[in-house]
């Protein structure tokens, strides 16, 4: 049983650099969406009746209009709720080396595991709610848009 334990633990750790990778690029990627949106809200703002996204697919059908807007949300929709699960996975990992640290009394390996850990989380946090945020107001916007283009294309008929 022993070894089974220690090729979990094993494991575990070599889950850290690509769990620790992935939440420094959901962090990159949030900051671009944050920037992409402030960009969006003032071509919104100063043209609010103009369709952004879905001006060159409006003569497709809702349906794949509706396929356009999900594929336009997909990638904050994903950070958002992919990125605090990497923190927690990043949380975590350092946490069996923290626990024998304590077992051992020594104070500075458990400082020395859980600071990273603690880190990681809170960019993994930070980044979570930058692409909510992004995703919530986005999903309005392309929803009015997509409202908008159905109801001119309506009118047309």
């Amino acid at each position: 049983m022993l070894a089974f334990d220690t090729v979990l633990f094993e494991l575990a750790r070599l889950f850290l650099w690509p769990v620790t990778l992935g939440v420094l690029l959901s962090f990159v990627y949030a900051v671009y969406c944050l920037g992409a949106f402030g960009i969006e809200y003032l071509q919104r703002r100063r043209d609010p009746s103009r369709a952004l996204v879905l001006q060159r697919h409006a003569q497709a059908s809702q349906e794949q209009m509706e396929l356009v807007v999900l594929k336009q949300l997909e990638g904050v929709r994903l950070c958002s709720r992919v990125a605090p699960m990497l923190g927690l996975i990043a949380t975590m990992i350092p946490m069996g080396p923290a626990l024998v640290a304590v077992a051992s009394g020594e104070s500075q390996g458990v400082a020395q595991s859980l600071a990273p850990a603690f880190a990681s989380v809170i960019v993994a946090l930070a980044s979570a709610s930058i692409t909510f945020v992004v995703y919530t107001v986005r999903r309005r916007w392309l929803m009015r848009e997509l409202v908008s283009v159905l109801d001119a294309r309506d009118r047309l008929s």
